[in-house]
């Protein structure tokens, strides 16, 4: 039986599943982003290509279909920190551990960059999210920020430490 859970690394041929993917996650829970679906849904095609050649996005698949995407970056507002950002998984695949599979290649990524921890925001009142990575290791710092777009929504940093 093949694996049910896929996770790789997204490149140019992915844009279009990206921009899906990113594109529901903000119809889905638009609290949990920094960007919104109206601006993203009018976002060229271009814009998305770049993206899936150049960001670090990771593409994961559950029963062959796309169904969850993450991104590992870097934060300039704390110098020398790797973190997880844009990462969703479809509801059809939550529980499924797909969403485990998506960090812990996020986590993989900056492991291999010398990382011995991997931070994100996760807004407040996403209680899904909150529950999730505390269930995968994440702890709060105790730094709450607002988020830029929407200051309103406050923003909670969380990090997990990394094996080496």
């Amino acid at each position: 039986m093949p694996e049910r859970i896929l996770v790789r690394h997204c490149s140019v041929r992915d844009a279009a599943v990206l921009r899906s993917l990113r594109l529901e996650a903000l119809r889905d829970t638009p609290d949990a982003f920094g960007a919104t679906f109206a601006d993203a849904s009018t976002w060229a095609d271009r814009r998305w290509v770049t993206m899936a050649a150049e960001w670090n996005f990771y593409l994961g698949e559950y029963d062959g279909a796309p169904a969850g995407i993450a991104s590992g970056g870097w934060n300039e507002h704390y110098p020398g920190t790797h973190w997880l950002y844009g990462m969703y998984v479809t509801p059809a695949a939550r529980g499924s551990g797909l969403a485990t599979r998506l960090v812990d290649a996020v986590g993989e990524w900056a492991s291999a960059l010398g990382a011995d921890s991997l931070y994100l925001h996760v807004t407040a009142t996403v209680l899904r999210a909150r529950n999730f990575y505390a269930k995968v290791g994440f702890a709060p710092t105790g730094e709450v920020i607002t988020m830029d777009r929407d200051p309103s929504l406050q923003l909670i940093t969380m990090v997990k430490p990394l094996e080496s």
